[in-house]
């Protein structure tokens, strides 16, 4: 394997001498920009004070009270030895299709995490674990690969729709303050992340325009526009090149082309799997550190702290870059508050008492409902009528169980499906329950029973899905399809009472041509939080009306998937791009009420490629609910030069009519958002030429179409 060419980018750091006895010393001066003191700490550091620094889980530097940061994790949830809010999984967020309370979710995550922080400054004695300030969240790789084991973590199979969430994440999680940052925000996993077998040694085969085209433009959105303050490097190689050392991808497009003057992490063990597996045989450990901080990756684990002492007085590792490094560490400790007196950070007044709080905890069923994706309603089977129902059978594997997703810490009390609908059913309602089969295996023996019990009630709600058993980091699945004799349990359920539902509980989609045909009324209602049983009964019964749209496309099947290691989308995978009919398309989401959509008016018929037009569409609730309409926005080019997009996304907005109530959508579309990555350029480009418009309830259902040119430059003069 080649190694990959070392391009240094550094921060410019005059690092001054200073007297011994300075009575007050820069970097406490708060007076001092957080630059200065920054780069005044640095000069006071030896060279292993600095690589202590480097190591998130490394020595304190006593001198300087430098605590290792001890990392943590906060995907929907903050990880904590005592319970927090616990938010629906990522892919239930991005079923939302709202900016607004994603950033909200994000924020409400960062109150609990400064809680803690400032719980066990304030009192020694406070409970739990006892962390720091950098957070290693959002998930932001691309749901490429429907297999994947962390779809649960991640947003979407669309770049524009993760990125949107990002940015609102981002901005969340690290607040508003114009001077001091609440939490920093850790991107995963960059880049081309998207695989779990053998993820710490494969090499993702990338062609240059879909790693610009697909892989990276989410990416992009969180750094420039989200201003996110730290991104992890994957495990995986891209193109023989690991992502550990990778100057392209790290130095050349991160720092270099986008500006990001945060810091680098390595995943964990990142350094360790390059002399273990990637690079096995062919690197030192003070080879891999040097190469490591050469290509860009500026903070990492033990291995850091050991050896980069060495690979300076080695000479492989200038001393200049290994204080840029420092630097972009510790500035962003400074800007956490760290060096300061509380009193001057606002982020330090947020009190333990909002943990698991009241209003935290409605906002999570608020998120747990708005996620809640109809699927299928034949005849208007749901919502169901509660005063009319004198016995419900409540059935499936997931009806009495809670499943938490990952990264996300304990849950305090958690609703089960089953305890949801007890919780919502008119008084007086029975409720049954039985089983029926396991999520997994070949166990029939609960399915007659199952079934006898639903033909005496009056409908039938079967919980069915997926757990981190089935998808999980570490663990990609082998087929769409559901597990076990879950399919067997709804047909003889249907079979048994013609009012059944089906609630899918899962992460990554799941192919069902036989429940879709058999089943009058199905929901997709992923891994819900803590209020995921009652947001769930909440739909059923119509005091929610459900408006989560899907985030990814639902296949019909394996066959329609192309191989996992094609990264290649053009040739199958996503919306974008999918052969045949999908069994469920991108975006697709039902409503108990109806929606009309007027005609599309253009600011202009006519751009340049450095222009922009104002897209515009009237929008009416209908029917006599009030409900919320996820109106989207695709573009496609009439006559590309090369293989476009039949549809690709481009805009939505989440609206809330009452019946009968109007409101005009208006999307900004700037011109380079009609762009492709053009190879003989190494650039974007936008084409001169026709590009249709549409405007949809989902990439499939579309309601209003038009067309917009855009023009050649004038002629030079």
């Amino acid at each position: 394997m080649n190694r990959p060419a070392i391009v240094l980018v550094f921060v410019g750091l005059t690092l001054s001498i200073h007297a011994a006895d300075d009575a007050k010393p820069p970097y406490l001066d708060t007076n001092l920009s957080f630059e200065d003191r920054t780069r005044d700490l640095i000069s006071r550091l030896t060279l292993e004070e600095k690589a202590m620094v480097l190591n998130h889980k490394g020595t304190t530097v006593e001198r300087f009270h430098i605590l290792q940061d001890r990392w943590n994790q906060c995907l929907h949830g903050v990880v904590w030895t005592e319970p927090t809010t616990m938010f629906p999984i990522s892919i239930a967020a991005g079923a939302t299709w709202d900016v607004n309370l994603v950033h909200e979710e994000a924020t409400t995550i960062s109150d609990e995490a400064r809680a803690i922080y400032n719980g066990w400054h304030r009192d020694p004695k406070f409970p739990g674990e006892h962390k720091g300030l950098i957070y290693r969240a959002p998930v932001i790789n691309i749901e490429r690969n429907p297999y994947w084991g962390r779809n649960e973590e991640a947003y979407s199979e669309d770049p524009y729709l993760t990125g949107r969430m990002a940015v609102a994440y981002v901005k969340g999680l690290q607040g508003d303050d114009p001077r001091y940052l609440k939490l920093v925000s850790t991107l995963k996993h960059y880049a081309v992340n998207n695989v779990e077998e053998n993820r710490q040694s494969l090499s993702a085969k990338v062609p240059e325009r879909m790693l610009y085209e697909y892989w990276l433009p989410h990416f992009r959105d969180a750094i420039v526009e989200g201003q996110a303050q730290s991104v992890m490097a994957s495990y995986n190689a891209i193109n023989g090149v690991p992502s550990n050392i990778n100057p392209l991808l790290l130095n050349e497009i991160l720092k270099k082309k986008w500006g990001f003057e945060g810091f680098v992490v390595s995943d964990l063990g990142g350094v360790n799997t390059m002399v273990k597996g990637h690079m096995k045989g062919q690197m030192t450990y003070e080879d891999a550190v040097a190469q490591s901080l050469l290509a860009g990756c500026d903070f990492s684990d033990k291995e850091f702290e050991t050896y980069i002492p060495a690979a300076v007085r080695q000479g492989k590792l200038p001393e200049a870059r290994l204080n840029d490094a420092v630097y972009r560490v510790l500035r962003d400790r400074f800007r956490l508050g760290e060096f300061d007196p509380p009193e001057m950070v606002p982020y330090s007044k947020i009190s333990p008492d909002v943990i698991c709080s009241p209003e935290h905890r409605a906002l999570a069923l608020k998120v747990a409902q708005e996620s809640i994706v109809l699927l299928k309603n034949d005849n208007n089977l749901l919502p169901l009528d509660k005063s009319k129902l004198k016995k419900i059978a409540v059935i499936g594997p997931h009806a009495d169980l809670f499943t938490p997703g990952g990264y996300s810490g304990k849950a305090q009390n958690p609703v089960k499906p089953l305890q949801g609908i007890k919780n919502r059913a008119a008084a007086g309602t029975e409720v049954v329950y039985a089983k029926g089969c396991d999520i997994a295996g070949n166990n029939t023996d609960g399915i007659a029973p199952a079934a006898e019990l639903a033909k005496s009630a009056d409908v039938a709600i079967v919980y069915v899905g997926t757990t981190n058993a089935i998808e999980r980091e570490g663990r990609d699945r082998k087929t769409l399809a559901l597990p076990g004799k879950q399919e067997d349990l709804i047909k003889a359920i249907v079979a048994a009472n013609p009012k059944t539902i089906v609630v899918l509980m899962n992460a990554g989609p799941l192919a069902i041509p036989a429940v879709k045909q058999a089943a009058p009324a199905i929901l997709e209602a992923w891994w819900g939080g803590v209020e995921g049983g009652n947001a769930t009964a909440d739909v059923l019964f119509g005091d929610a009306n459900p408006a989560g749209r899907l985030p990814h496309t639902v296949y019909a099947s394996d066959a329609q998937v192309p191989p996992q290691d094609v990264y290649d989308v053009t040739q199958g995978f996503t919306y974008m791009y999918v052969n045949g009919e999908p069994l469920f398309p991108f975006g697709h989401g039902l409503s108990y009420t109806t929606f009309d959509y007027g005609q599309i008016t253009l600011s202009a018929d006519q751009i340049g490629a450095d222009g922009k037009v104002t897209v515009s569409i009237p929008v009416k609730n209908t029917g006599h609910r009030p409900g919320d309409e996820v109106v989207q926005l695709y573009v496609h080019q009439v006559n590309p030069s090369v293989k476009r997009p039949t549809k690709e996304l481009r805009g939505f907005d989440r609206i809330s009519l009452a019946p009968g109530e109007s409101k005009t959508v208006t999307f900004t579309l700037p011109a380079e958002k009609l762009a492709f990555y053009d190879l003989n350029t190494h650039a974007f480009l936008v084409e001169q030429g026709a590009y249709d418009l549409m405007i949809g309830s989902s990439s499939k259902d579309i309601r209003a179409t038009t067309r917009l040119t855009v023009a050649a430059p004038p002629p030079a003069k």
